[in-house]
């Protein structure tokens, strides 16, 4: 008989299914679809050490369920929906995927940066839905831009954001960064980033993207202050969490010219509703919060997860751990 629980949301049955083969006899695994509510099904299972999945954790209830929890291991780098202080509490720790998804959410930053600049959704759109190929052909030399040489100011130079750093060599751009946390001369080095303040990175950067977590410390850290101080031919990349960036002060700084255009994949609001004055924009690329999903994604944070589980089961501490802000 297994001497561990684990509840495994799934999005898939055969991830509850790479875990369990993960993590051996030892740990008994009982998969639900994402989306469940833990409150409703929890109850039948009180000896509950681990939920992985942090969607189906939004109320601070759910560990009153479950008396011997330890951890709640997400499968995503955001743990915001999660009540932290209050799990902590408890004595319950949340863990992130320990960058997982980092390649994935990298990649699509990179995509988002240069389809901004070439307005490749605008050119997509007038191929495909308009059939027609060289509209504005003449008139476009002065709006599209090449990443090759430009500086971008990367917010947030953890799993995500030096791997955006990294890629960037290869565009031969000059790649700053800020961000609260200290890191090693040689984690800045590998990254090919050299540290500068904030208002530095708003005020000098042609690129400024984001990539650091939700919190109260993070939330609006670009509003109107910020967008009137960036280069106007700036453009902004959010592929991190939505509310990081005052959507109506970006409105505003799109409306006047303030900044030349932004690539988004998260916005305040998800789903992003049709009225939403960021759609229908020729300088604007919207995608619907899937940068982090991919096949390997998710197999690797299924993987990290495997490890911490056996780190539970060894009475060893888990990694990835957030702190409770």
């Amino acid at each position: 008989m297994a001497n561990f629980k684990t509840l495994f949301l799934y999005q898939e049955p055969w991830e509850a299914e790479r875990f369990e083969s993960g993590v051996g006899p030892e740990m008994e695994v009982v998969g639900f679809p994402q989306g469940t509510d833990l409150l409703e099904v929890g109850g039948g299972h009180p000896e509950t050490v681990m939920v992985v999945g942090g969607g189906g954790v939004r109320s601070v209830e759910v560990a009153d369920l479950f008396p011997r929890l330890q951890l709640i291991q997400t499968l995503s780098a955001g743990t915001d929906t999660i009540p932290k202080i209050e799990m902590s509490e408890r004595g319950v720790r949340v863990a992130n995927n320990m960058g997982g998804n980092a390649v994935a959410v990298a990649e699509v930053t990179v995509a988002l940066i240069v389809s901004t600049y070439r307005r490749l959704m605008v050119q997509w759109n007038d191929t495909n839905n308009k059939g027609v190929y060289d509209a504005g052909f003449v008139s476009d030399w002065g709006r599209f831009h090449e990443l090759t040489g430009k500086r971008v100011g990367i917010v947030g130079l953890g799993q995500i954001g030096s791997r955006v750093a990294k890629r960037l060599a290869g565009w031969e751009c000059e790649v700053v960064f800020s961000d609260v946390v200290s890191y090693s001369a040689e984690y800045e080095a590998a990254a090919g980033a050299a540290r500068v303040d904030f208002d530095e990175l708003i005020e000098t950067s042609d690129v400024i993207s984001l990539h650091v977590p939700l919190d109260r410390s993070t939330e609006k850290i670009l509003s109107d202050r910020e967008f009137g101080r960036m280069k106007p031919g700036a453009i902004v990349i959010n592929a991190c969490r939505g509310p990081v960036v005052d959507e109506a002060a970006l409105i505003r700084a799109l409306d006047d010219g303030q900044i030349a255009g932004a690539g988004l994949d998260v916005t305040e609001i998800e789903p992003i509703d049709k009225s939403n004055a960021l759609m229908g924009r020729d300088n604007v690329v919207l995608l619907p919060h899937r940068a982090g999903l991919s096949v390997e994604s998710r197999e690797k944070s299924i993987d990290n997860a495997v490890g911490n589980a056996r780190r539970l089961m060894a009475g060893e501490d888990p990694q990835g751990i957030v702190l409770p802000v």
